[in-house]
């Protein structure tokens, strides 16, 4: 037996279907101004169809999530046995893949993160960042190239966000440059931070 959707959609396809329509909306709408019943209508399911996938708006938020936390904290694992320069270029790469993987899901953590960083699913969130914001300044500990990392991972994320009309083979190039340009070399001197 199949929970119906769009042209009848398997569980599993009903279940991709509400993800994707849910990222599309939070996105555009906002969580806060999105409803399980607005979903639902879209996706051409019942709401209830949809609460057997997930129980809440905030279970929903969170699948949605999910994939992209798991993926920061691989790149976090893969950064913590590098020398500084690897460390740095691994950062850089790693993060712009992220941001252009998950667009979507940066778009509505732009605008929810205050509430999300509530959420037990996102409990260790900010050590992560903290961990990439170091590797991104080459782990040099001066206030200049932490502050200069903290640019390019809000413009970034936010660039990679606005321009959903861009494949990634487009924006790639595109946001290395830019993440080179701005960060340039690690400075070396005594620490500011």
């Amino acid at each position: 037996m199949t929970q119906s959707g769009r042209g009848g959609a398997s569980r599993p396809e009903l279940r991709e279907q509400i993800l994707a329509v849910a990222a599309e909306r939070f996105a555009v709408v906002g969580f806060r101004g999105t409803s399980l019943q607005d979903i639902a209508a879209e996706v051409g399911c019942a709401k209830a169809s949809l609460l057997y996938h997930f129980d809440s708006k905030d279970a929903l938020l969170a699948a949605l999530m999910n994939p992209a936390v798991a993926d920061l904290a691989q790149l976090d694992q893969r950064l913590a046995g590098l020398d500084d320069d690897t460390a740095r270029r691994t950062a850089i790469d790693g993060f712009i893949d992220l941001c252009l993987r998950y667009q979507r899901q940066i778009a509505v953590l732009y605008a929810e993160i205050p509430q999300m960083l509530h959420q037990p699913a996102f409990c260790d969130l900010e050590q992560k960042i903290d961990r990439l914001l170091d590797a991104l300044s080459g782990r040099s500990g001066r206030l200049d190239d932490r502050f200069a990392a903290l640019v390019v991972l809000a413009g970034v994320a936010a660039a990679s966000s606005k321009h959903l009309d861009l494949d990634a083979d487009q924006l790639r190039p595109l946001l290395a440059h830019v993440i080179d340009r701005t960060l340039g070399q690690p400075s070396s001197g005594p620490t500011d931070a």
